[in-house]
């Protein structure tokens, strides 16, 4: 089966809902990393944590929002961390590189994840500009390798791997 073959079959009704669903996954376990972090290294309510994601669309405005402003930060988690699958998935049918290793390709990813929200999203969006932090900096690139690039390089190993190795 060839790469072609494989692109269609992303966009099929077969690998739509696995596709979605391995979307919601990383976005919870991305999400949940976030909110335990916060709350262990703040003691304060991580609910915030949604408000500060509506705020790259709402602006500061967003800090003080309700329940309305939380939901528009959850559904645009889970936009990007769906954007995020859906791009990893093409990448993994487009290359025969990222099928090789799974580990390299997973912590690659989650290192691309966090470099385009950290050089890209973020500053282009309308949330509060904060000063960079290493420690801060490594302790997200490290949930983003673990919540979404290695769970999404093995889950697109096991969607697409037997696909990968019949060409």
């Amino acid at each position: 089966m060839n790469n072609e073959t494989n692109r269609q079959n992303l966009f099929s009704k077969t690998a739509v809902l696995p596709i979605l669903g391995v979307g919601l996954l990383v976005g919870t376990l991305d999400i949940l990393a976030a909110l335990a972090d916060y709350y262990i290294s703040t003691g304060k309510n991580p609910i915030v944590i949604f408000k500060f994601i509506a705020s790259g669309i709402l602006g500061t405005d967003a800090l003080t929002g309700g329940s309305g402003t939380i939901l528009l930060g959850v559904l645009a988690h889970y936009f990007i961390a769906l954007t995020f699958t859906v791009l990893f998935f093409v990448f993994f049918l487009k290359t025969n590189i990222l099928p090789k290793n799974k580990f390299v390709t997973g912590i690659i990813y989650g290192t691309f994840v966090w470099a385009v929200m950290n050089f890209i999203v973020l500053p282009m969006s309308r949330t509060p500009k904060m000063p960079f932090d290493l420690f801060n900096a490594i302790k997200a690139l490290l949930i983003l390798i673990f919540m979404i690039g290695l769970p999404l390089s093995f889950l697109a190993s096991r969607f697409f791997g037997k696909k990968q190795t019949d060409e």
